[in-house]
């Protein structure tokens, strides 16, 4: 006849000590990663993005303007072909050396992302060719807002070097 209930087993002891040998392999846990939005929430923050860098190919200074937000900000730091240092822009200040001349695309890979309702951010690592040639890369960060349902680029900020690029 058995005397203790299912539940505890009578050579590990009582519930009690059950319950804390549970507690302590919980706590040795890894951290929870966070839950990854939904891939329709990433493509929609990742739209504006993709346009942006079209624009950039097709040296289309209007269009660029028309998906960033007019109070936002181009940041760089660090070296590029064109000077080093911390290089602070107005969008329209930086639309204006986007020009059918001037022959330079932006690729981003292995995006990271955040999405909380209307903001989200954006990190990747960058590649810029002019001429089909590595110019620089880096990593672009994206603050990104949704006004009347559209996912704007607030601000961009990167970082920028001219050695160690990836070829692709």
């Amino acid at each position: 006849m058995r005397l203790l209930p299912d539940c505890i087993d009578p050579v590990k002891g009582n519930i009690l000590t059950q319950l804390f040998s549970l507690l302590l392999a919980a706590a040795q846990l890894p951290p929870a990663q966070p839950i990854a939005p939904p891939d329709f929430a990433v493509s929609g923050v990742l739209v504006p993005i993709e346009q942006l860098f079209a624009a950039f190919a097709a040296g289309d200074s209007a269009a660029m303007l028309r998906l960033v937000h007019p109070a936002g900000r181009v940041t760089a730091t660090g070296t590029r072909v064109s000077g080093s240092g911390l290089r602070q822009q107005s969008w329209t200040e930086f639309a204006a050396r986007v020009t059918p001349a001037s022959r330079f695309s932006e690729t981003i890979s292995d995006p990271a992302m955040e999405i909380d309702g209307d903001i989200a951010m954006v990190w990747a690592p960058f590649v810029v060719r002019v001429d089909g040639k590595v110019s620089n890369c880096g990593v672009d960060h994206f603050d990104m807002i949704r006004e009347n349902g559209v996912w704007k680029v607030m601000n961009l900020t990167f970082s920028s070097r001219v050695t160690n690029c990836p070829a692709e």
